[in-house]
């Protein structure tokens, strides 16, 4: 999967997520990431997770 750093999401209820930039953010602390967080990212599909 790849996400744009300047990919934003509008959540239902109108709000908006910078997606790209949290992602990006994540990634290059992955480091920090508990095992069970990276399972679950790895799960959605983000291949630098696993």
């Amino acid at each position: 999967m790849t996400v744009p750093r300047g990919l934003v999401e509008t959540l239902e209820d109108g709000s908006e997520v910078k997606l790209g930039v949290w992602l990006s953010n994540t990634k290059s602390r992955r480091a920090k990431l508990t095992e069970d967080k990276l399972a679950t990212l790895a799960e959605l599909g983000l291949e630098w997770a696993a």
